[in-house]
């Protein structure tokens, strides 16, 4: 009897070990300073349940040239030889397209999460251990929505040249450059330089722009091309636009910011990828786990910008709205 005891004793503490042995890689597409990249993060490690050992790898591909990408795939890659986890995170379009066909060919198990893209663009659809969750920008509900708010008649999206920028364009509008959302003329800018950037913001209301909605502002480059840090793009756009600003992400959004919108944050991202990683963990393989797309969305306003623009929200908006400073 003692030695069965002894040996059921010993099992449990080699099963116990291995659950707390199991180690995390995230490889981040940019980099820790991203409010993005923060929030999703925050959301992994939350929904996460269990002792595990995070590691994570940042490509910088909103701040390094694009022909750096590959060098910096490839040290992703390295690290994750190096770190050997029990299952990888990859976040958003950049991880996915320049290590998706990579990781297929292992058997860890893998979970994409911020991608634009459709999945399959990315040389993946055939692989047994990836699978994990879309992100859909809510252009047209946030533009909707934030009718309800102020009379919208033509209005400017304005975003970067990134990738993500890129796939939003061709996958969410269709590449068509003005498109028609209840009764609101939309027009589409993908601006990669600073100074057109800052000229296309000038010029909105001379344009006969009533709002812009903001996008992401992340990879603008001067005439040197050098990089624009995000935080000047988004405080300079605010302090010189002449029309109201909204945003489609909760990371553009504060007092000397955007209004406000309905946005996308990056914890609903995480959580929904933790969520996937929780089953595989417990034994489900990925192929048997469906794709998501996160839909969840949240109103969220500067009452700092509001009262600049004298902007008093609806009732039924207001209800259901997160106001900061």
């Amino acid at each position: 009897m003692k030695f069965f005891i002894n040996s059921v004793m010993l099992i449990l503490i080699m099963f116990s070990s291995q659950i707390h042995s199991k180690s995390i890689l995230i490889i981040e597409s940019y980099h820790s300073e991203y409010p993005w990249d923060n929030s999703y993060i925050e959301g992994i490690k939350e929904g996460l349940k269990g002792d595990y050992e995070f590691h994570t790898f940042q490509m910088d591909t909103k701040r390094i040239d694009q022909s750096e990408f590959d060098k910096s795939a490839q040290d992703a890659w390295d690290f994750y030889l190096q770190t050997k986890p029990s299952i990888v995170f990859l976040g958003d379009d950049n991880a996915l397209k320049y290590l998706g066909t990579k990781f297929a060919e292992v058997d860890t198990p893998v979970v994409f999460l911020g991608i634009n893209n459709n999945a399959r663009a990315y040389n993946i659809h055939s692989a047994t251990n990836i699978t994990g969750v879309l992100e859909r920008p809510l252009l047209k509900r946030s533009i909707v929505e934030m009718k309800k708010v102020v009379d919208l008649k033509k209005v400017l999206v304005l975003f970067d040249s990134g990738t993500t920028s890129k796939v939003t364009f061709d996958e969410v509008l269709k590449s068509k450059e003005k498109i028609q959302i209840s009764g609101v003329e939309a027009h589409m800018k993908l601006v990669g330089s600073w100074n057109v950037w800052q000229e296309t913001i000038k010029s909105a209301k001379n344009e006969g722009y009533n709002a812009i909605f903001i996008g992401l502002y992340h990879t603008i480059v001067d005439e040197n091309n050098q990089h624009i840090s995000a935080d000047e793009v988004i405080r300079w756009t605010s302090e010189n636009t002449p029309v109201p600003p909204f945003a489609f992400w909760d990371f553009a959004v504060g007092s000397d910011k955007a209004i406000g919108g309905l946005t996308l944050f990056g914890k609903s991202q995480g959580l929904l990828a933790a969520d996937i990683a929780t089953q595989i963990l417990s034994g489900a393989q990925p192929s048997k786990i469906q794709v998501k797309t996160g839909e969840k969305g949240k109103l969220l306003f500067s009452k700092i910008q509001l009262k600049k623009y004298h902007i008093e929200l609806p009732k039924a908006i207001a209800l259901k709205a997160t106001l900061i400073e």
